[in-house]
């Protein structure tokens, strides 16, 4: 059992270029614990996301083997298409090219998908990339992986309650939509304080289309924003309005 530390942590699914609440969750822990053991999901965030380009927004998909392999986790869904992160990073050059802050961010993100094109899962593209994105942004947050924790549960919330504690976290950030599914009461019993991420409230910023989306890729705030994408995390303005109690 782990040495309890004072400590916050987040247990994740890893996605591609998620969001900036994916974001704004790495900045209000102090470790991430990537959960990549459970089954990969089709149609979700794992591989794909959103880019604004041609005023209206667009879904940017890393192509995954998944024919016959309907229960594979995330961790073992391989890349089926090797050019994809040329592809992807020649579509951010044509969408993003005069955005505000594109000259700061085209070449470290031009870097990043050079990096992860000779990668073969989609849990290492994810992770290197996420990773980097956060140092960027200046957030100190360290990242671990679920399967380093040995399994000896069988429930989705008790499985989490062991990775708290084997990580020696006193509180558990998790995102709104796992409310449907967590049970309150085995983090309590573990002494562990759950807290739910709470999204609204972003402010908007310029943007290249006629009505504002929020749910598009960091890459959408980093090109517009640049240093000033820190700005619109909750979490490193007032951590409290970001973080809802069961």
């Amino acid at each position: 059992m782990g040495t309890r530390t004072g400590k916050t942590v987040a247990i994740m699914q890893s996605n591609y270029m998620p969001w900036k609440g994916y974001f704004d969750i790495i900045a209000a822990s102090d470790e991430i614990v990537l959960f990549d053991e459970v089954q990969y999901t089709r149609s979700d965030w794992r591989n794909r996301n959103r880019i604004v380009a041609n005023n209206a927004t667009q879904w940017l998909t890393v192509p995954v083997t998944v024919a016959g392999k309907y229960f594979q986790p995330i961790n073992l869904t391989e890349i089926a298409d090797p050019k994809w992160s040329l592809r992807h990073w020649n579509t951010l050059r044509h969408s993003y090219r005069n955005s505000a802050h594109f000259a700061e961010w085209a070449p470290i993100l031009e870097a990043l998908y050079l990096q992860v094109a000779p990668l073969r899962l989609l849990t290492e593209v994810n992770e290197v990339l996420v990773r980097a994105i956060a140092q960027r942004l200046d957030l100190p947050t360290v990242f671990s992986r679920g399967e380093a924790i040995p399994k000896r549960t069988e429930t989705a919330t008790d499985r989490l309650v062991e990775i708290c504690i084997a990580r020696g976290a006193d509180t558990y950030i998790s995102g709104p939509a796992a409310r449907a599914y967590i049970d309150p009461q085995r983090f309590t019993q573990a002494g562990v304080a759950l807290r739910y991420a709470n999204y609204t409230g972003y402010p908007e910023y310029s943007q290249a289309q006629p009505s504002f989306d929020h749910h598009v890729s960091v890459m959408d705030l980093l090109f517009n924003c640049g240093s000033a994408s820190r700005l619109h995390l909750k979490s490193l303005r007032d951590r409290e309005s970001f973080l809802d109690t069961p």
